[in-house]
């Protein structure tokens, strides 16, 4: 039996069927009227909502629309204009890509430097917190004036001076003593206050103070107050290195933030001036102390260091 050829075909996205005249009607066409849309690895058609990551899959979607066959065939897209005079051959420059100026490294201070204090301020959480004790629980009597009397052997509270109380002559006496705070680091032992550094345990200890003044036989209510460890934790923008404390109710007079371009200094008394935590931390990266600031909040401190060089770093601590 012979078959008889079609002489019409249908240019309707997704059919493509050949057919007659006498078989066109007015829903016999099943395709796309939208356009093909390839986006993030799937692919689908603008006029219906179904997508696949199989090109094969795509091309059978099966059509979303009905209308008689077109045989008009779409007319091809021109090829972009060539606006060069004839004869004439375009050149194209193509330049290498540029590398990006590299930063210059800021050359890392000394850990040495003076620290300076960091500007503090204390948040309504704070204050509220605050308020409420002093409201609720009478004032505690000063206990550095508390006790009078003086033991005999009581041994002076100043650091690294050996004296012991042996009586009244003992005040007329001069207290050689360091100021500043033990700090350990790659092995090396000094005190901040004079920078004396060395490896061995026994000589750190028996350095001689950097500075003279008078005995002192009793403890702050600082020092009184027992030392813990803190929960902390850290998080960095370009600009700041942000490290958060996580203790309630600080006392603001009695605690102390120092830092230079690469040491901090945290001296925090808390929980109403029971607890203190104390940490030296030598810092990966570059600060400015002077742009960097303390948040005291009602239960955490918040120290925003200013990064000297807006880079990322891999840690907050050496």
């Amino acid at each position: 039996m012979e078959v008889r050829q079609k002489n019409l075909r249908c240019y309707n996205k997704c059919c493509g069927i050949e057919y007659d005249e006498d078989e066109n009607g007015p829903d016999v066409c099943i395709h796309h009227p939208g356009q093909p849309v390839f986006h993030e690895g799937y692919k689908g058609w603008s006029c219906c909502k179904k997508r696949t990551t199989d090109f094969t899959e795509f091309l059978n979607i099966p059509g979303c629309a009905k209308s008689p066959h077109n045989p008009e065939k779409p007319p091809e897209e021109k090829p972009p204009e060539n606006n060069t005079p004839e004869g004439e051959t375009e050149v194209v420059e193509v330049e290498a890509p540029r590398q990006p100026n590299p930063l210059e490294k800021v050359e890392r201070p000394s850990e040495d430097e003076e620290m300076v204090t960091l500007r503090t301020t204390v948040g309504s959480s704070l204050k509220n917190a605050l308020s409420k004790l002093d409201l609720n629980k009478p004032a505690e009597k000063n206990s550095e004036t508390s006790q009078t009397t003086i033991t005999i052997g009581e041994s002076c509270k100043n650091i690294c001076c050996n004296a012991t109380y042996q009586g009244e002559q003992t005040n007329r006496e001069t207290c050689t003593y360091h100021p500043g705070s033990a700090i350990f680091h790659e092995g090396m032992k000094y005190w901040s206050c004079c920078q004396v550094k060395t490896s061995d345990f026994d000589n750190f200890m028996a350095q001689a103070g950097c500075q003279s003044g008078n005995h002192r036989w009793q403890e702050t209510e600082s020092e009184r107050a027992q030392k813990v460890a803190c929960r902390y934790d850290w998080h960095q923008t370009s600009s700041f290195a942000v490290l958060s404390v996580y203790c309630k109710k600080t006392i603001p007079s009695r605690t102390t933030m120092k830092a230079n371009a690469v040491r901090l200094s945290i001296d925090l008394c808390f929980d109403n001036g029971k607890n203190r935590f104390q940490k030296e931390i030598t810092l990966e990266g570059i600060i400015d102390p002077q742009q960097s600031s303390v948040q005291l909040l009602g239960t955490k401190a918040e120290i925003k260091l200013k990064k000297a060089e807006p880079l990322s770093w891999r840690k907050y601590e050496l």
